[in-house]
């Protein structure tokens, strides 16, 4: 019986959109299950990691995993009341650099099957039982990027966002630490 709701929280760099999804995980149930999807690479990104660890409850289960994060789902859901993946963007990032599964010929291709790991992601998280917060990060805001994987990751991203907000039952852009619930917004526009 599907009692969760899914939740897409996006932001910036530095937009407070995973402290926001935390605060939000928080309220919805005690049993919290935190997805990591980061990979450490260098020391600025293992600072990153730590701010994220020291900020979680200690109550709170963590599964670090960088690619697999529907397996984590399906094996975990049940025993908790909150999911929280942070985030999208880091997942669709380990994606799309791992040629071993995705050996696609072009950029298409390999975008085809990516995308199809995101619908399928984004039916588990809508469907579970658990309520589903996922993290992800806006970049189309900014600069073109400048190199064709830059702008490849940057479509992905976009694309990858578009279909969790369509799959979520609430979305929130958080500007400057300021949550907006966007899809409130978008519906009721619609109405008028």
């Amino acid at each position: 019986m599907k009692n969760g709701k899914l939740t897409l929280v996006l932001g910036g760099t530095r937009s407070g959109k995973s402290s926001f999804a935390e605060k939000l995980a928080q309220g919805l149930g005690e049993r919290v299950l935190y997805v990591a999807t980061a990979t450490v690479h260098d020391e600025e990104m293992a600072a990153r990691v730590t701010q994220h660890q020291e900020r979680r409850p200690v109550s709170w289960f963590t599964v670090e995993e960088a690619k697999e994060v529907a397996t984590v789902l399906e094996k975990y859901s049940e025993a908790y009341d909150v999911i929280l993946i942070d985030c999208l963007t880091l997942w669709l990032s380990n994606l799309l650099l791992d040629d071993s599964k995705y050996p696609a010929s072009t950029w298409r291709e390999k975008e085809a099957l990516i995308l199809l790991e995101v619908e399928k992601l984004a039916s588990i998280c809508r469907d579970l039982s658990a309520s589903v917060i996922i993290v992800s990060s806006e970049v189309g805001l900014g600069i073109v990027p400048d190199t064709s994987l830059g702008r490849q990751f940057r479509d992905l991203a976009g694309a990858a966002n578009q279909k969790f907000a369509q799959y979520a039952n609430e979305v929130y852009l958080v500007l400057a630490g300021l949550p907006i619930e966007l899809k409130a917004l978008a519906l009721a526009d619609q109405k008028v």
